[in-house]
C-alpha cells in the first residue's frame, strides 16, 4: 500500500508535526536545539520557506510553515535527514530518530492559520513544562509578544489579523479562549 500523496501548491502553508522514534527525545541540550535551527535556517537557504511559528520540544517538533517554490517534501526531507544524521553522530547510535512520516496537516482559512499558531505557542504551557508560555526559550512566542525580532519567524501574516497593538493583542489571544480579532470571533 503507498503512502498517500500530500496536496502541495506554491504558497501552501502547513502545520507540520514530528515526533522522536519511540517518543524518544529529539533534543538533550542547547546544542541540539540551535543545531536543529541552525539547519533549519541552511535548508531555507536551498528551499525558501516561511516559517511563521515554531516549538521545538523535549520529543517532538511544531513549525507552522508556509512553502514558496518547493514542495514540502524537499525542505522536510532535507531538514529531518541532516538532523538525524547530526543527532545520530552526536550520540554514537544509529538508525531512526523521528517516529515515521512527518505530520503536515494543510492550512486552508485564516481561522485555522490562528488555531494554529495559538497551539503552537501554548504547547510548552499545555505540556507543564513552564508556567508561562513566554518562558520557553524554543518556542518562536516570546518574539511575537515583546515584539523583538526572531531570525527564524516571520510574524507578518499573525499580526495582520490583529488591531494595533498587535503584539498586545496576539499575547490576549493566545492565553485567552474567545477573542475578537478585527471585528470577528474566532
Amino acid at each position: 500500500m503507498s503512502r498517500k500523496l500530500r496536496i502541495w501548491y506554491p504558497g501552501a502553508t502547513y502545520h507540520i508535526t514530528a515526533r522522536g522514534n519511540k517518543r524518544s527525545p529529539l533534543f538533550f541540550d542547547e546544542t541540539d536545539y540551535l543545531t536543529y535551527l541552525h539547519i533549519l535556517e541552511d535548508v531555507r537557504s536551498i528551499y525558501p520557506f516561511v516559517l511563521h511559528s515554531y516549538c521545538l520540544m523535549t520529543n517532538h517538533i511544531h513549525l507552522q510553515l508556509e512553502t514558496i517554490h518547493h514542495h514540502i517534501q524537499y525542505i522536510m526531507k532535507t531538514l529531518h535527514s541532516r538532523y538525524a544524521v547530526y543527532l545520530n553522530q552526536r550520540m554514537n547510535t544509529d538508525g531512526h530518530i523521528f517516529q515515521g512520516r512527518y505530520k503536515a496537516e494543510l492550512i486552508e482559512s485564516s481561522g485555522y492559520f490562528l488555531e494554529v499558531s495559538r497551539y503552537i505557542h501554548r504547547n510548552p504551557l499545555q505540556a507543564n513544562m513552564v508556567e508561562r508560555s513566554e518562558d520557553y526559550l524554543w518556542s518562536s512566542y516570546p518574539s511575537y509578544i515583546s515584539y523583538t525580532l526572531n531570525p527564524h519567524t516571520d510574524p507578518t501574516k499573525t499580526y495582520s489579523y490583529f488591531n494595533e497593538p498587535v503584539h498586545l493583542n496576539y499575547q490576549s489571544y493566545v492565553e485567552n479562549k474567545l477573542e475578537k480579532i478585527k471585528g470577528e470571533f474566532i
